[in-house]
């Protein structure tokens, strides 16, 4: 009989990621609700040192798949071995993260055992045992609540969402001995950005910009942004113009983020892109066309010139850190 809830702890580097104990907390308020027990899973290549830092967030016990194969992630070997995993401990529930890597193996894990799975999810629930995910739909018009076919009841959690809870438990570990299978994909070749850069999805300040930039230079919100400890985001017109990577991208086609603050430099706005980050906490815009859209979403709008309303915010902000 399927029992317990089973959480992937995902890291990089040797690093958790935010939502790896944002995961394990939300896992651990199921299973208290359940009267049971939390797993989780951390696996990678010299991992063995980090993973006893998940009890301080409700792991009962933990499952640490330590291998060469599983240093860099890949598709195949992670669902492989995530698959055994599963089927060994047969849990009620599982959950992840919604990173990049999140909705890869999710999505690829759950068609492996032919169960539902409830993708970004930003509040689960319980109704007698059946796990009850809300989700935006939509491009964020509606929320939707989703019951979950199938055993375990898997979601994925949208990043920077769920509260992180410290609840000290045993956090036993186990060493597991992992079988990767056939991996038709490798890592050629890793291209890593600075590594102070916080990823968009887990940041808690996020200033993007957009065409109202005027071009690739963006040393303006880079400073705003790094005045705040906070991370720049693009909206797709900055980054189909080349001024910005896509990974910088925020909204329908690029990344979701729900940061405490997100600040629109010179974005009018487009249904797309509130769709990225319409769950932020606190919104302010920037912008000098008083009738963007942006301006219908904002918790406080700015109308006028960028180049002259930014410079004044970071000026005023220095002042109060002197």
């Amino acid at each position: 009989m399927a029992q317990g809830v089973l959480v992937f702890a995902e890291q990089v580097d040797t690093t958790f990621r935010k939502v790896a104990f944002e995961a394990v907390s939300e896992g651990r308020r199921l299973a208290d609700i359940l009267g049971e027990t939390v797993t989780a899973i951390v696996l990678g290549y010299g991992v063995d040192g980090m993973a006893g830092e998940l009890g301080k967030y409700g792991a009962d016990k933990i499952l640490v798949g330590d291998d060469p194969a599983l240093e860099d992630y890949t598709t195949d070997a992670y669902t492989n071995v995530l698959f055994d995993i599963v089927k060994n401990n047969d849990p009620r529930a599982l959950v992840l993260g919604a990173t990049c890597q999140g909705k890869d193996l999710s999505g690829r894990l759950a068609a492996r055992l032919g169960v539902g799975l409830a993708m970004d999810c930003i509040a689960l629930g319980l109704d007698e045992e059946k796990l009850i995910a809300t989700k935006p739909m939509y491009g964020g018009k509606i929320l939707a609540q989703v019951a979950i076919d199938g055993v375990p009841q898997m979601s994925a959690i949208r990043p920077n969402v769920m509260e992180i809870t410290e609840a000290v438990k045993a956090g036993d570990m186990e060493r597991i001995e992992v079988n990767p299978g056939a991996v038709s994909t490798r890592v050629v070749e890793k291209r890593l950005e600075a590594a102070s850069k916080a990823d968009l999805s887990e940041a808690d300040v996020v200033v993007s910009a957009g065409r109202g930039m005027g071009g690739p230079d963006f040393s303006l919100v880079e400073e705003l942004a790094e005045i705040l400890g906070g991370t720049v985001g693009a909206s797709r017109s900055a980054v189909d113009e080349g001024w910005r990577p896509h990974s910088d991208q925020v909204g329908q086609t690029g990344k979701v983020v729900s940061p405490n603050l997100y600040i629109a430099c010179g974005i009018s706005g487009a249904i797309q892109h509130l769709a990225g980050m319409g769950a932020s906490k606190y919104i302010v815009a920037i912008n000098k066309d008083p009738e963007a859209p942006i301006f219908n979403k904002a918790d406080y709008g700015i109308v006028g010139d960028l180049f002259e309303v930014v410079p004044a915010i970071i000026a005023e902000l220095k002042k109060l850190k002197s």
